[in-house]
């Protein structure tokens, strides 16, 4: 069974300022939530672009978890697409699109779309719902976070 989660926010900042600071793969790091440990392991500086590789540590229900991460399309300053290759769900495509606000040249809105696939269907239809709130939660904190980084001074 598949899942589609789709968030949105503002910020007031200009595009390429926005798309800089998602395009750093270590900001990731900033703005997942802490309990989940989170760790990028390929070295750093990643050069982000189409057919980058990334590979993280993190902790699900204190569960550690290896995730591979591939860039499969990458458009500055409008967005890019990070795709699962190996980790917890069977399928997780990740669009990040940046849009410059139409009335405000300094303002960029934020637009995160996550397809997601869990493994082992049909019996993990029953944590859906459990998984559907852990990423809400997740988005919930990213977009504080990334509220507070981009919009203090």
């Amino acid at each position: 069974m598949a899942g589609l989660l789709k968030r949105q926010m503002k910020v007031n900042r200009p595009i390429d300022e926005v798309f800089r600071f998602f395009s750093d793969a270590s900001n990731l790091e900033r703005i997942t939530p802490p309990e989940m440990g989170f760790e990028i392991l390929t070295p750093r500086p990643i050069e982000m672009r189409e057919g980058t590789l990334i590979d993280y540590r993190l902790r699900l229900w204190g569960i550690p978890i290896a995730w591979r991460t591939l860039i499969s399309s990458w458009d500055p300053p409008h967005g890019f697409v990070d795709e699962q290759l190996r980790g917890p769900y069977r399928t997780w495509i990740h669009t990040h699109r940046f849009v410059q606000d139409e009335t405000d040249a300094s303002a960029t809105w934020i637009h995160d779309e996550v397809e997601y696939r869990l493994p082992f269907e049909p019996a993990s239809r029953v944590a859906l719902p459990m998984i559907r709130r852990q990423l809400n939660r997740i988005f919930d904190h990213r977009g504080a976070v990334t509220a507070d980084l981009l919009e203090t001074p």
